[in-house]
């Protein structure tokens, strides 16, 4: 009687939270979640994640799916895991949503708060604890325009890069993990000190002030993108 209460309790709280969930033909049925593999809803046709509505603009563009529903959500609406019948039973990237309906696990306070994490924190308290920050300029996809923010690769989580609009902001816009990209030094043009990171079709292209910035952040983010969490002998955070 007690999984016939919880299971209940699930499907309400679900529904509830995904109401519309199943209008439309891509949707999947909520019995259907985890056992089959979802359309994934295209990048082009959202601008904002679908679930919290924060729009994906230059600094916030990473976008991920959920391997559940298929929905396009952000870092923070997709920080959850949970295991899906239809990849045998192996651990997902799924949305809020979905990790309650899949678990059974209610998102408390507290682990709402564990959620958000440090982009919750101001830029000044994690920047004076980093393996590397500093200002660079984030490129627009045709290389012309940009967006300056204020950049940090923190020593407690150095596998994840951090991006603030100014240094004294006191939550971040978004984070981009590192692990698996590759580190790309372009030629400079322009005066400007240019190089990207690139996994598959994701390629983010950065600006930094000096050339030897550049070097320092291209040495970072390697070593984050290899998995090497121990920091440099000798480094030290910009300020």
């Amino acid at each position: 009687q007690d999984a016939i209460d919880r299971k209940e309790k699930r499907s309400e709280t679900f529904k509830t939270a995904v109401h519309g969930l199943e209008t439309g033909t891509s949707a999947l049925k909520t019995e259907e979640l985890g056992r089959r593999a979802p359309q994934w809803v295209r990048d082009n046709l959202v601008t904002m994640c679908m679930r919290c509505k924060e729009p994906f603009n230059a600094i916030m563009r990473r976008r991920h799916h959920c391997r559940a529903c298929g929905y396009v959500v952000c870092a923070r609406c997709s920080d959850y895991k949970a295991e899906l019948q239809y990849d045998g039973n192996r651990l997902n990237r799924v949305c809020q949503e979905c990790y309650v309906f899949l678990t059974g696990h209610a998102v408390l306070e507290d682990r709402e708060g564990k959620h958000k994490g440090i982009l919750e924190k101001g830029a000044a308290e994690v920047s004076g604890r980093s393996l590397l920050c500093s200002s660079l300029q984030l490129l627009d996809k045709n290389g012309k325009g940009g967006t300056r923010g204020w950049f940090v690769i923190p020593r407690d989580d150095p596998l994840v890069l951090y991006v603030y609009a100014a240094p004294q902001d006191v939550r971040a816009h978004t984070s981009i993990p590192l692990l698996g990209y590759q580190v790309r030094d372009l030629p400079q043009g322009d005066s400007r000190h240019i190089f990207q990171l690139a996994q598959s079709r994701q390629v983010y292209t950065f600006v930094a002030d000096t050339e030897e910035l550049k070097r320092r952040w291209m040495r970072a983010m390697a070593r984050s993108a290899a998995g090497i969490t121990d920091p440099e002998e000798g480094e030290d955070a910009d300020s």
